[in-house]
């Protein structure tokens, strides 16, 4: 189809938006390896993971063969309000990079919690209520996740705690606001509220705090409260199964023009937005109908899948979660206090990591001044402030468009841009200002997190 007939946004009617969720693990032929009890190294029962999840979200998370979920009526009233988000042509882009290359971003942050986030948050909320729970307990990096839980919950009347990475918390005060204003209690993470925090501030004073660290503080003050379970909002099965509707809008949208894709691209870090994009797009791949580039950016600064082990681990740093078998760097290793916040974790997803270790989707790691350069230059031209953590996919998707440049190949990316960037001001200001610094850990600085893995066969 002629590129005049392709509009710059492409939008699904309301009739066009998935009902159903896509489970990719239904067509993994290797499927991920299970979550074990810490205590027994058996795998987690549905029993168990009740003990912490809704007990629907921990069905949904042990489903390894249902392909397509059904989206109950109430989470597809809620999508309409800001869904169908647009699947863009970068068409400003492409003309400033001179590139044969056509370039495509799924934009998911047309709502008020920012970013992607919101596609799981208010699915986990709703089943949160529908328990009869009194309210929930989760860990935020960036703040999306936590921005977006708390609005969900407040929308169904549910109390909200959150334990934010120390290090977001203090460079992102206005996003802290905006949970605050949704209802929610905002904790700096490690704190000393919990058991856990102590004990990490202990052993690590004046340290910047991780997701690893903020989701131990979560999970024991779930347990310790009554009426309450965890919430996460990235790593899990039931996550990506929740973002789903982020690829399976992509995908109908491409359809719809007779679009082909060659290279899709996704920021990594625990898994979410990458997952959710990817998965109709992956379901092709593994039936054999298609053999799309798939591409996982994630932060040098935190390289689980580029440098990281592919081993049972802690999903947390103060090791009270199941173990999950997962590129991992090791629970007890603290990135560098980047402006990376959402990417920040020390594991992958283990529907991802199984994925990336069968060949079946490539990993980059990029530098955070090289990253805010391709944020500048995106935001410049297309019009729109990008999150640091979309703008890894943005890095890459900028480079695979200027060999097409050098090649002279017509090549079709689609990007996600996860979010937006207007809570990140001070990370743009240290770029504006020339202080923006990258760190690469060195194998050295990994030997202490590798150490920490626990040894099982």
């Amino acid at each position: 189809m002629s590129d005049k007939k392709i509009p710059y946004k492409i939008y699904l009617e309301e009739n066009e938006m998935p009902t159903k969720w896509y489970n990719v693990r239904a067509d993994m032929k290797n499927k991920p390896a299970p979550l074990l009890n810490p205590e027994t190294l058996k795998p987690m029962t549905l029993e168990e993971l009740s003990g912490v999840f809704c007990e629907e979200l921990a069905r949904q998370e042990l489903d390894d063969t249902t392909a397509y979920i059904d989206i109950p009526q109430e989470i597809r009233k809620f999508y309409k309000m800001y869904r169908p988000s647009p699947l863009v042509r970068a068409y400003c882009l492409e003309e400033k990079l001179d590139t044969p290359a056509k370039i495509y971003y799924k934009f998911e942050g047309n709502n008020t919690s920012g970013s992607h986030k919101l596609n799981s948050a208010i699915a986990q909320a709703y089943y949160a209520k529908e328990q009869g729970l009194k309210g929930v307990t989760t860990e935020t990096g960036a703040g999306q996740w936590g921005t977006a839980l708390s609005m969900a919950c407040s929308y169904f009347g549910l109390d909200c705690k959150v334990y934010m990475v120390k290090v977001s918390y203090e460079q992102k005060p206005f996003r802290r606001e905006v949970m605050r204003t949704y209802g929610a209690s905002v904790t700096p993470s490690p704190s000393d509220t919990t058991q856990v925090g102590r004990k990490i501030l202990a052993e690590h004073p004046g340290t910047s705090g991780s997701l690893g660290c903020a989701i131990s503080e979560a999970v024991e003050a779930a347990l310790g409260t009554e009426g309450y379970r965890y919430v996460l909002g990235s790593v899990l099965n039931q996550v990506l199964l929740h973002q789903s509707v982020i690829g399976l809008e992509a995908k109908a949208a491409l359809d719809k023009y007779g679009i082909e894709p060659d290279i899709i691209i996704g920021c990594a870090g625990g898994g979410s937005n990458l997952g959710g994009l990817i998965s109709p797009f992956m379901g092709e791949k593994l039936k054999g109908n298609k053999n799309y580039r798939i591409i996982a950016v994630e932060p040098a600064s935190c390289p689980s899948l580029t440098r990281g082990r592919y081993a049972y681990d802690f999903c947390d740093t103060g090791k009270v979660c199941p173990l999950a078998k997962m590129y991992t760097l090791g629970s007890g290793f603290i990135p560098s206090a980047n402006h990376a916040g959402g990417l920040r974790y020390h594991g992958m997803s283990s529907t991802l990591s199984q994925l990336y270790d069968d060949g079946l989707m490539e990993a980059v790691s990029v530098e955070q001044t090289s990253v805010f350069d391709a944020a500048v230059q995106f935001a410049r031209v297309e019009g729109i402030l990008p999150a640091p953590e979309s703008s890894h996919a943005i890095r890459v998707a900028i480079d695979e468009a200027l060999k097409c440049k050098e090649t002279g190949e017509e090549k079709t990316i689609v990007f996600g841009l996860t979010g937006t960037g207007y809570f990140d001001m001070v990370a743009y200001q240290k770029y504006n200002d020339g202080n923006m610094q990258d760190y690469i850990p060195t194998d050295e600085d990994l030997k202490p997190g590798f150490a920490s893995l626990p040894q099982i066969g």
